[in-house]
C-alpha cells in the first residue's frame, strides 16, 4: 500500500487550512523520536508498542495490534502525570475473550448493523451476527483484531498504520485498503486521521474505541465527569440499541448535553445507560464537545469532521476483565467513549447519511481529542 501524503491525509504533518470553529494547531517545534518496543506475538507475528511524546510530557502509546491506543498519558492540575484510558498490562489483556475494544481501531462498520445483513444494488450481504443477532464493530475479526503494518513519519510525532481487507472477509464487498494515522501534536492534541479505498461498494465507518477516565482511576467512574456535546438531536434504538430510523430532538430529555452536565445527573433516566448515537449539524472538522474532570482538572475538547458520535458510558463492564492495568477494578461507568462516526445501521436506513463507499472514491475522516488544564 503507498504510504499516504499531505494530499491524501490533509493535516498529517503538513499544516493544512483548519475547521472553521478553534481547533489547536500543530506546531512544528521538534519532538522525541518514536520509540519502538516488542509487545507479544498473535499467530506467530511480531507485535510492538510504539510510543509517541510532545515537548510537553504528554505520552500516547500505541500497539500495532487493532491500533490499540494503550495509554494517553496526560497531567492533572498538580502536575502529576497519569494514564486516561482504561487499559490492560499486557497483550493478553486485549486478546482475551469478551474484551469490549479497549482504544481499538473499529472497522469495516463501527457500532451496529440490523439482522447482520444489508443491501447494494439489489444484492444482500449477510455479516457475522455477533452481537443479539446483529452485526457489531466489523463482525467476529474486525479491525480492532488486525496486525496492521505501522510506519513512523517524519516531521511529527505521527505513526502511520496500514491494514487490507480483503474481498469478502466478515461478509463485506470489496478489498479495502485502510490507512490511519496517530498524531500527538506540540499542543497537546491527539489527531487521528482516517483513509480508506475499495474496488467494490461497501459499506465504510471507522472509528477509535478508547474508554477515557479523566481522573487516571482516582474516580472508579466517570459519573461525576461534564460532558458538553453541540449536538441537538440523537437518534433513538429499540431494546438491542439498533436505531428506529428518526432522528429526534435532545431539548428536555436526559440526552440534552448542549449545556455541560454531569454525565450522571440523568443517566438513571435513560434504560441501560447511554449508547446513543447523537447527531451534530455542522460541515467539515470542528470543534463539537468537550469533556472535564473537576477532581484532576483535566479538560478534554472534542472536534470532527464526523456527523455523529456515539457516547457510551461503559454499561456492560462488570469487573470480570482480567489483566487490567495495577489490577484496577472496571465495574460499570469505570469509563466512556466518544466514537466519532456515521451513524449506526446506515446502510438499513434510507434517511441516514450514505456510509457505501465506492470505487474511485476515498473515506475520510478525522478526530482531534485536545487535552489541557481547566
Amino acid at each position: 500500500m503507498t504510504i499516504v501524503t499531505c494530499s491524501l491525509l490533509a493535516g498529517s504533518a503538513c499544516n493544512n487550512a483548519g475547521p472553521k470553529k478553534s481547533v489547536a494547531e500543530d506546531s512544528t517545534a521538534a519532538v522525541p523520536a518514536i520509540e519502538v518496543q516488542p509487545y507479544g506475538e498473535v499467530d506467530g507475528e511480531p507485535v510492538s508498542q510504539y510510543t509517541l511524546a510532545n515537548g510537553k510530557g504528554m505520552i500516547v502509546k500505541v500497539i500495532n495490534y487493532g491500533g490499540i491506543i494503550t495509554d494517553i498519558i496526560t497531567p492533572d492540575k498538580d502536575g502529576n502525570a497519569g494514564n486516561v484510558v482504561l487499559s490492560y498490562d499486557s497483550l493478553a489483556g486485549y486478546r482475551q475473550k469478551g474484551n469490549p475494544y479497549f482504544g481499538t481501531l473499529v472497522g469495516r462498520y463501527a457500532n451496529r448493523i440490523a439482522k447482520a445483513r444489508f443491501n447494494i444494488d439489489a444484492a444482500e450481504y449477510k455479516l457475522a451476527a455477533n452481537n443479539n443477532g446483529n452485526s457489531l464493530h466489523g463482525g467476529l475479526k474486525g479491525f480492532d483484531k488486525a496486525i496492521w503494518k505501522a510506519t513512523p513519519l517524519p516531521g511529527d510525532s505521527s505513526l502511520l498504520l496500514e491494514h487490507t481487507s480483503p474481498d469478502g472477509e466478515e461478509g463485506y464487498p470489496g478489498t479495502l485498503q485502510a490507512q490511519v494515522i496517530y498524531t500527538l501534536t506540540a499542543n497537546n492534541g491527539l489527531k487521528i486521521e482516517y483513509v480508506a479505498t475499495t474496488d467494490k461498494p461497501t459499506p465504510v465507518n471507522l472509528t477509535n474505541h478508547t474508554y477515557f477516565n479523566l481522573s487516571a482511576g482516582k474516580d472508579s467512574t466517570i459519573l461525576n465527569h461534564v460532558l458538553q456535546l453541540d449536538a441537538p438531536s440523537y437518534t433513538p434504538v429499540d431494546a438491542q440499541l439498533i436505531p428506529t430510523g428518526k432522528i429526534e430532538p435532545v431539548k428536555g430529555t436526559p440526552m440534552d448535553f448542549t449545556t455541560a452536565k454531569r454525565v450522571g445527573d440523568d443517566i438513571g433516566n435513560v434504560k441501560g445507560g447511554y449508547d446513543h448515537n447523537w447527531v451534530f449539524e455542522k460541515e467539515g472538522l470542528q470543534t463539537v464537545g468537550s469533556l472535564y474532570d473537576p477532581g484532576s482538572g483535566r479538560f478534554m475538547t472534542l472536534a470532527t469532521s464526523e456527523p455523529g458520535v456515539q457516547f457510551y458510558t461503559g454499561n456492560f463492564l462488570d469487573g470480570s476483565l482480567k489483566f487490567t492495568r495495577n489490577g484496577a477494578y472496571y465495574g460499570k461507568n469505570a469509563g466512556l467513549c466518544l466514537e466519532t462516526q456515521r451513524f449506526p445501521d446506515s446502510p438499513n436506513q434510507p434517511s441516514f447519511p450514505n456510509t457505501i463507499l465506492k470505487p474511485g472514491a476515498r473515506y475520510t475522516q478525522t478526530t482531534i481529542y485536545q487535552f489541557s488544564i481547566k
